[in-house]
């Protein structure tokens, strides 16, 4: 049916509300004003676009009802899944839509195919396949659901559509958490945009009551409204924000296969392993990484090459990455001892670490690190730097020395790179030598970047108050051994 004769129970997407326009009523209603850019250097990986938020549209709703250039099918592999989505399109769309997919033979996990939309407002139908979720197979299971969103938007793209109606992919009989799904959700569609934005004039996200309160949730991360709402935003950036185009990325699940097999390739991969592979056969699995626990021998034996012991170190730091990301890790973060705040003075993002609230002889310090790489890997791909509050710290809270070791000789070489200060706050004469010794015998090159903070006036002067949360009791200690704060105070030489 053309839509222009649609049922009246059909929607036109033009006339509901934008993802912005909520927001924008609010903010009037509040006499709220935005924050102005020159006030504060956000460094959210999904920064604020306007014109982007424009083309977004969040609907409470059934999505065969949507009149738009396309709507999304969930369905199985022969595409007769009986799901609340599906049978909806197929009554609405009418008998026709069942022949014609029947032509269509199947679509796989993670397939996007075509047909036309025949009784309903939408053009076409655009179906694909989610996965099924399961823990073990998780890796598997989030490649092939971006598949889906980005399959559909490109062949959404290769058609010149002008806009998108999207059902919640993953649906409950497939096991998916929601939450997880609609991070990949969300995060495909602004990678999407970003590139191939002018393609598109509109894509809505058609949920339920249920999915529509994680998606209110989540769409300020992905698509923020205003500069204030990225940075309220930041806390729940995931761990795992994917590559350029929002796909998950998994580098310990990385083998390296040759593109054409049969062609050598670039030797100084190969340094300091058996380069000579051909008693093994010149086929693309011959080209797999060497013998791990020769390499592990060779590194004993101080064999190995810089570049093989480089290698080594990361496989090392992705399976303890990998084990954060599947290890429940909820008590560690309940004792609020290491989290993400605002910026310093050069833009650069500030991580706090609340001694007194580790409670060392009480936790599991291994599932502590777990944590700590949990938290940090995405935020020391760019120049980041910690406060440290030893603040009425106690003996119970002082981290050993190996553990910190075992923490520096895991952690990728980003983490190093990109930490540019480390402060801390309110340091004993104790805590002092402790840190001297450690960081002239354990590890080196830490040495430089501590900065001993006596006062929060000292540390305002390198990190504005605004940028900081500071626990109560901190604020309350520093008061009573060092007065109030005053914004006139000197800055320091030291920071």
């Amino acid at each position: 049916m053309d839509p222009l004769g649609a049922p009246s129970q059909f929607v036109d997407v033009d006339s509901l509300p934008g993802w912005s326009d909520a927001y924008e009523a609010k903010q009037l209603d509040c006499h709220q004003s935005p924050v102005e850019k020159a006030q504060v250097d956000v460094r959210s990986p999904f920064p604020y676009r306007k014109d982007i938020n424009e083309k977004i549209i969040l609907w409470k709703g059934d999505v065969a009802l949507l009149n738009c250039t396309a709507i999304v099918n969930t369905s199985n592999e022969t595409l007769t899944d009986k799901n609340p989505v599906s049978e909806s399109i197929f009554m609405h769309a009418g008998p026709d839509l069942k022949d014609e997919l029947q032509k269509l033979k199947g679509c796989r996990t993670g397939e996007a195919k075509l047909t036309k939309g025949f009784n309903l407002a939408a053009r076409f139908i655009i179906h694909t396949v989610g996965p099924k979720y399961k823990s073990r197979y998780r890796t598997a299971a989030e490649s092939s659901l971006y598949s889906c969103y980005r399959n559909v938007l490109q062949l959404a793209k290769e058609q010149a559509m002008c806009s998108v109606g999207f059902c919640v992919i993953n649906i409950l009989k497939r096991c998916y958490p929601l939450e997880d799904a609609t991070h990949i959700a969300l995060r495909t569609v602004r990678r999407f945009l970003e590139v191939h934005g002018e393609t598109l004039e509109k894509v809505v996200f058609a949920v339920s009551e249920l999915e529509e309160v994680t998606y209110q949730k989540l769409l300020p991360l992905y698509f923020p409204r205003s500069l204030e709402e990225e940075i309220q935003s930041l806390p729940y950036l995931p761990a795992d924000i994917g590559n350029a185009e929002g796909e998950p990325v998994v580098p310990e699940r990385q083998i390296r296969i040759t593109e054409k097999p049969g062609i050598p390739d670039d030797a100084s991969d190969e340094e300091g392993l058996e380069a000579d592979l051909s008693f093994i056969g010149s086929h693309a699995f011959a080209r797999m990484e060497g013998d791990v626990d020769k390499q592990r021998r060779l590194i004993l034996q101080g064999q190995l090459s810089e570049a093989a012991l480089q290698k080594q170190h990361q496989r090392n730091y992705n399976r303890w990455l990998c084990q954060a990301r599947a290890e429940d890790l909820s008590d560690i973060a309940s004792l609020k001892a290491l989290y993400q705040t605002g910026v310093d003075n050069y833009g650069r993002t500030v991580m706090v670490v609340v001694g007194r609230n580790i409670p060392v002889t009480l936790i599991d310090m291994e599932k502590a690190l777990l944590y700590f790489i949990h938290v940090m890997d995405h935020i020391a791909v760019k120049e980041y730097v910690l406060v440290y509050f030893h603040t009425l710290t106690n003996y119970y809270n002082q981290l050993d020395s190996n553990f910190l070791k075992k923490l520096y000789d895991v952690v990728d070489a980003k983490y190093k790179r990109n930490l540019k200060a480390l402060y801390f706050v309110h340091p004993t004469f104790r805590s002092k030598v402790s840190a001297w010794f450690f960081t002239t015998f354990t590890v080196s090159g830490l040495k430089d970047k501590i900065h001993y903070v006596e006062s929060l006036q000292q540390l305002f002067t390198a990190i504005p108050p605004e940028q900081i949360d500071l626990p109560p009791f901190v604020l309350e200690y520093d008061a009573r051994e060092n007065g109030p704060y005053y914004s006139s105070y000197p800055p320091s030489p030291d920071l």
